[in-house]
C-alpha cells in the first residue's frame, strides 16, 4: 500500500523517469528521421547540379540579415531556416545587434525537428518532409 510518504515519492519520482525516457527517447527517433530527410535532401540538391550557396541570417522584424559562415541551401522563402552540405540543420533568424552587422554571426546547427514550426499558430507548423518537398518543387519550378 501507498500510506507511506516515502514509497509514495519514490513511486512518483519512477514514473517520472519512466515518463521522462520515453519522451527522450521520442524526440531522438523524431531527430534521427529528421536527419535522414535532410541527408536525403542534400543528396538530392547534389544530383541535380544545384550548388550550395552562403546563408545569410535574418533579422527578425526587419528586411536586414548577416553574414555567417554557413554554405548550403534555404529550407523557407523566408530564409529563417538552413541546411548545409553535411545535412546540418540551422535556424538563421537573428536578433538586431551592432556587432553581427559589422562582422556576421556564427550559428551553430540545431537537432532538426520532424515538425517545423510545431507549438505554432495554426497553419504555421509543416512536416520537415513536406517542407522539403515543397522547396524541392520551388526549385524546379
Amino acid at each position: 500500500m501507498m500510506d507511506d510518504p516515502q514509497t509514495w515519492r519514490e513511486a512518483r519520482r519512477e514514473a517520472a523517469a519512466a515518463q521522462a525516457a520515453a519522451l527522450q527517447h521520442r524526440k531522438d527517433n523524431e531527430t534521427a528521421q529528421a536527419r535522414k530527410l535532410l541527408a536525403e535532401f542534400v543528396a538530392t540538391m547534389h544530383s541535380r547540379g544545384i550548388e550550395p550557396q552562403p546563408l545569410r541570417a535574418p533579422v527578425v522584424g526587419t528586411g536586414a540579415s548577416y553574414r555567417t559562415d554557413v554554405t548550403g541551401w534555404y529550407l523557407r522563402r523566408n530564409q529563417s531556416l538552413g541546411v548545409d552540405a553535411e545535412g546540418n540543420f540551422y535556424i538563421l533568424g537573428m536578433q538586431p545587434s551592432v556587432k553581427a552587422r559589422l562582422l556576421g554571426v556564427r550559428v551553430v546547427p540545431s537537432d532538426p525537428p520532424i515538425i517545423i514550426g510545431q507549438g505554432a499558430r495554426d497553419g504555421e507548423s509543416l512536416p520537415l518532409k513536406q517542407l522539403l518537398e515543397l522547396r524541392l518543387a520551388e526549385i524546379e519550378g
